[in-house]
């Protein structure tokens, strides 16, 4: 049961915040209560998951195909339904603050909620079709968040942007979904994965009872591996474009456009974390598929890599962390990619568990900081961290976690467990396991350049510090909470939730070293100057705008579109309407001539035409007989 509870109190919680959305006092309770309710179901559920628990759906049938629609609870996904709920019910409170004066704050809270659920459904879903519900509630969420300030062109021009990019991806879901499905008759992720995966013990059976290679995968029925390849290599397509990863990142950073809330939400807990959740599900399948874990790991050492050094040259600081969050969600999934069979996809879900911590209180501090500063540039937030204890603190340890420091907070226990599974797939698979782990030292000191940078620029002294007057106490609670959760939370490797590797002591000092690299960089313009100004002062202005990826999906896709469907319409309108015009003009001008020639006759004519006929018949006959 507590599974469906978990989907449907904050499904709920939206439909009746946004039938009370007009009284703003009445949706923020709507908004509060049953997150906090939520919290508590996850917890519990939690602390009772002891194994995997599958709570059946209502079951059904489309011909051959099974549809169960079940849900499960395991210890994995129930610490994973815990941060989802507690950084959705952080972005609550944090709203009721933010968004005070907003007058469309009862839908963005009831949007907050949906979206919620939409994550949980993907998170404790055992089931592709309700794996792809939730998917594409998601996105249709994503959309309306980032468009909540709407009257903003700039607002409604990133909300379509992201909308369309990760829409055109999901297609890849879909077919994929399709052709799992079809090829194992169920919707069933168990019966999916058994269906796709190579039956190892069974051909190693058949092997040992004498049989050829071809007759034991004869006998145990063998996937077919192409097919396989083609399916999951759609399915790392359409998780590329939820993440926002290499070709399909840059709708992310435009993302931005939205209200601070919504991207604490986006990029910490739902939606670009949803992929992973995906392929972790259906990791057997996907460890068995050489192709699908090339594709996959080309793309996040490319994007991790490429979106960390556009992070450390943004002039606005909250386009960095948005920047930040395409990198980090390439290391989550690198570990997926790279990590050998036996080792499961655990170490990356755990790096996606602490991403959803620090950068959530990363992007709720800073939004903090940008309301008592004015703005999100880097010149305009210079200090303001000074306006509370808080904001400091919270900028310290989330900038510490993001940099993967490592025995001091849960992103740095996370980070070593990617790093040494990557280390564990490049000697021992034939995965992309070297790739990615030249991959992930290179952006770990990337990551720390910018981390530092990031706290340089915030707190950096200034004559008057911000005021912080006018935050309500819920909303510091909130930071602190985060902050301390986020020194804590590698703790959660002792409930048994994920499965972890002995930290070695040899990666612990190579991180040291790397990120060493990487604050030996960002200090060479010294404590009080912006290193981005010193190092990237050339580069800044086409970071900002993406190396021109926005210019390039123009010139290659929308303009390509929009002069193909401009042909098209051409030749409908002008071709193919032209000879249904022309067969109407055609049969008008008969019958005009028709109508006057048959108005044109006289008695006498047709008396003549008739003497004419018959004469002509008498001549044919003569000649005949004769």
């Amino acid at each position: 049961m507590t599974p469906w509870v978990l989907v449907g109190v904050p499904a709920l919680a939206a439909l009746v915040g946004l039938a009370v959305r007009a009284d703003d006092r009445v949706a923020r309770f709507a908004a509060v209560a049953p997150g906090g309710f939520t919290l508590l179901v996850a917890v519990v559920g939690w602390a009772e998951a002891d194994g995997s628990t599958l709570t059946e759906g209502p079951g059904l049938r489309a011909g051959a195909l099974a549809v169960p629609l079940d849900l499960v609870l395991d210890p994995t996904r129930a610490a994973l339904a815990t941060v989802v709920v507690l950084v959705a019910l952080a972005v609550q409170v944090y709203s009721t603050w933010y968004l005070a004066t907003d007058d469309r704050y009862g839908q963005f809270a009831a949007t907050v909620s949906l979206f919620t659920a939409a994550m949980l459904l993907v998170v404790l879903s055992a089931d592709l079709v309700l794996t792809l519900v939730g998917w594409e509630v998601m996105g249709w969420c994503s959309y309306l968040l980032v468009g909540h300030w709407s009257r903003r062109p700039f607002a409604r021009r990133a909300a379509l942007k992201a909308f369309l990019v990760t829409r055109v991806a999901d297609v890849g879901v879909v077919l994929a979904f399709v052709g799992l499905a079809a090829g194992a008759t169920s919707t069933s992720i168990p019966d999916v994965v058994s269906a796709w995966v190579q039956p190892t013990d069974c051909i190693d059976a058949a092997l040992g009872q004498g049989l050829y290679p071809s007759e034991a995968f004869a006998a145990c029925s063998a996937p077919d591996g192409r097919l396989r390849a083609v399916l999951l290599v759609l399915l790392v397509v359409g998780v590329l474009g939820k993440s926002a990863q290499v070709p399909f990142q840059d709708w992310l950073a435009d993302a931005m456009e939205g209200p601070t809330p919504a991207s604490a939400l986006i990029h910490a807990a739902t939606m670009v974390a949803a992929g992973t959740v995906v392929l972790g599900s259906l990791y057997p399948a996907l460890a068995d598929s050489p192709t699908a874990r090339w594709v996959l790991g080309v793309a996040v050492s490319v994007t991790m890599l490429f979106a960390a050094l556009l992070a450390f040259a943004q002039s606005d600081l909250k386009r960095m962390l948005a920047w930040s969050t395409v990198s980090q969600v390439a290391v989550v999934l690198s570990a997926v990619a790279a990590a050998p069979p036996e080792a499961g996809p655990d170490a990356g879900l755990l790096h996606l568990f602490a991403h959803a911590l620090f950068k959530s209180l990363l992007f709720l501090a800073i939004g903090w900081a940008a309301l008592a500063a004015g703005d999100t540039a880097a010149t305009a937030l210079r200090g303001s961290a000074g306006a509370a204890p808080v904001l400091r603190s919270a900028f310290l340890v989330g900038f510490l976690s993001l940099a993967g420091v490592p025995l001091v907070v849960v992103g740095g226990l996370s980070k070593e467990n990617v790093l040494a599974v990557s280390w564990d797939g490049a000697v021992g698979s034939d995965g992309p396991g070297v790739l990615v782990l030249v991959a992930l030292v290179v952006t770990s000191a990337v990551t720390a350049a910018y981390s530092v940078r990031g706290y340089l620029v915030l707190t950096a002294h200034v004559r008057r510090a911000p005021s912080a007057a006018g935050v309500t106490a819920a909303v510091r609670a909130v930071l602190w909470t985060l902050a301390g959760l986020t020194v804590l939370g590698g703790l959660v490797v002792l409930t048994g939730a994920f499965t972890v590797e002995p930290m070695s002591p040899l990666w612990v000092l190579l991180s040291v070293l790397v990120i060493g690299v990487g604050v030996a960089v960002a200090l060479r313009g010294g404590l009080d100057r912006d290193p981005a100004e010193v190092l990237a002062r050339r580069l800044t202005p086409a970071a900002d705008r993406g190396l021109g990826a926005d210019l390039l999906y123009r010139r290659l896709v929308a303009r390509p579109v929009l002069r193909l469907a401009r042909v098209v319409a051409f030749v409908d309108t002008e071709v193919v309407d032209g000879y249904v015009r022309a067969a109407a003009v055609g049969t008008r001008a008969a019958g005009w001539a028709g109508d006057r020639l048959h108005r044109g006759e006289r008695p006498s004519a047709g008396v003549g035409l008739v003497l004419a006929a018959v004469v002509l018949l008498g001549l044919a006959g003569v000649l005949a007989w004769s």
